[in-house]
């Protein structure tokens, strides 16, 4: 009986062996057809993306240039994750924080920096 089970066994897996020996995947080739159009609404889509629609963080804005560069380098010690910037709107020193492509961004990192800055908040520059 053992003998017999041996030798199903191994015929089975020659027969396993010689019908698996012939076959192949399928092969083939995809061609994308696809409007030219779809590439300009892609570069638009990118400019978009980048140029507009950006969150920064407002951190501090007065009269002394001494006072933004000091809240700039407190925030730079304690967060510096963000890139800072001093901006100049007359009469006033402005230091803005990062460059969030959404709002979800902007309202975490929002959070952590209200921890230092309390009067801190999320706006969207004005486009030059």
């Amino acid at each position: 009986m053992k003998n017999l089970t041996v030798k199903i066994n191994i015929s089975l897996t020659l027969l396993f062996l010689l019908f698996s020996y012939n076959l192949t995947a399928q092969e083939g080739t995809v061609t994308i057809n696809q409007d030219k159009e779809i590439e300009e609404l892609i570069q638009i889509k990118k400019s978009i993306e980048t140029s507009s629609n950006r969150y920064k963080i407002q951190i501090y804005s007065g009269l002394s240039r001494s006072a933004a560069e000091s809240a700039r380098s407190e925030l730079n010690e304690n967060y510096s994750d963000w890139p800072t910037s001093i901006e100049f709107e007359t009469p006033n020193f402005k230091i803005w924080v990062g460059d969030f492509r959404n709002r979800l961004e902007a309202d975490r990192a929002l959070i952590r920096i209200k921890r230092t800055f309390i009067n801190a908040f999320i706006f969207q520059p004005k486009k030059n």
